[in-house]
C-alpha cells in the first residue's frame, strides 16, 4: 500500500535560488517536516541522504520526502541551486497520478535529470517561483502552487528518473557508504563509533576524518541521527511506549533519547506523536 503524502510542514510553497561555493559549510544534517525539491541550475554538489551519496550536476533534481535526514556539500565548486519546499496538499491529485511510479513517487527519494533542451524552460519556471516568493502579494501563494504543478508535470513528461543510488562513486565515497550502510543496518544494537571502524576495516582516524569531511557529521552523531529518524517513524506508526521505542532504536537511556529527540525535532517525543 502506498504511503499517503503527509499534510504538514511549511505554510504553502516556498522557492529560493542561491549561489553556493565550496567554502559554504552547512552546520550539520537536517530534515524538514515538508518536501524538499532541490535543483542544480549550474555547477554541482554532493548529497548524503541516509546511507546514500548522490553527486548532482547541472540539470539534476533531487526530491526528499518529509523527515528525511540529509546533508549537502559543494565539493565541485560554485553551484547555483534552487530549493522548493512544499506540503503534500500542495500537489494536485491529477499531477500526482501522472508522475512516474505515481503510487510511490512522493514517498521515496528520487533523482531526475532534465534534458539539455528543456533546462531553459525549467529555469524560467524556477525564476518565476523565486520571484513570487520574494513578492508575496495576495496572489503569490496561488501562483506558487500553480507553478509547482507546471514544474512537476514538465519533469514527469521529459525527465530521466533514477530511483537507485548511482554505482559510479569514488573509492573514498564507497568507504563512507560502507560505514553508513553498517550503521543503518545495526542502529538498534549497542553500537559505537569503534564498532563501525572495526566492522568496515579502516583505521579509526582515517575513517572518522573522511566521514566528517564528506558528510559534515561525525560517526557518533550519525548513529544518533539514524536512531532518531527510526524512532520518529515508530512514534507515529505504532502505539508502543516511548521507552520501548527508545530501547528498540538503540538508546540505552530514555532521558538521553528524549533530550536528543527534542534537539533535532524541536518537540518532545510525546508532543511529536500528538502532532501527527
Amino acid at each position: 500500500m502506498a504511503r499517503p503524502i503527509p499534510n504538514h510542514g511549511t505554510d504553502g510553497v516556498h522557492a529560493e535560488t542561491r549561489l553556493r561555493d565550496q567554502h559554504f559549510i552547512m552546520k550539520g544534517h537536517h530534515c524538514h517536516s515538508c518536501y524538499e525539491l532541490f535543483y542544480v541550475e549550474s555547477g554541482g554538489c554532493r548529497f548524503l541522504v541516509d546511507e546514500h551519496i548522490f553527486d548532482l550536476h547541472t540539470g539534476d533534481f533531487i526530491l526528499l520526502p518529509p523527515m528525511m535526514l540529509h546533508y549537502s556539500r559543494y565539493v565541485h565548486g560554485p553551484c547555483r541551486r534552487t530549493v522548493i519546499l512544499f506540503r503534500g496538499e500542495d500537489v494536485m491529485d491529477e499531477v500526482r497520478g501522472l508522475m512516474p511510479r505515481s503510487a510511490f513517487f512522493f514517498s521515496e527519494t528520487a533523482v531526475f535529470q532534465v534534458p539539455d533542451r528543456y533546462r531553459g524552460q525549467v529555469a524560467d519556471i524556477l525564476k518565476e517561483m523565486a520571484a513570487e516568493d520574494i513578492m508575496r502579494d495576495a496572489c503569490s501563494a496561488v501562483m506558487l502552487k500553480m507553478l509547482l504543478q507546471t514544474l512537476l508535470l514538465l519533469c514527469g513528461r521529459v525527465c530521466s528518473f533514477l530511483f537507485e543510488p548511482p554505482a559510479d562513486l569514488h573509492t573514498t565515497d564507497q568507504q563512507i557508504l560502507q560505514a553508513a550502510h553498517y550503521i543503518c543496518q545495526s542502529y538498534m544494537e549497542p553500537l559505537t563509533s569503534a564498532d563501525v571502524v572495526r566492522a568496515v576495516g579502516f583505521s579509526p582516524n582515517y575513517l572518522s576524518r573522511k566521514f566528517r569531511a564528506a558528510t559534515g557529521i561525525g560517526l557518533h552523531e550519525y548513529i544518533v541521527f539514524v536512531r532518531l529518524q527510526h524512532a520518529a517513524q515508530e512514534l507515529v506508526s505504532t502505539s508502543d511506549s516511548i521507552t520501548t521505542i527508545a530501547l528498540r532504536c538503540g538508546f540505552s537511556d530514555s532521558n538521553y533519547f528524549k533530550d536528543s529527540f527534542k534537539k533535532k525535532y524541536g518537540v518532545t517525543p510525546r508532543n511529536y506523536r500528538k502532532m501527527f
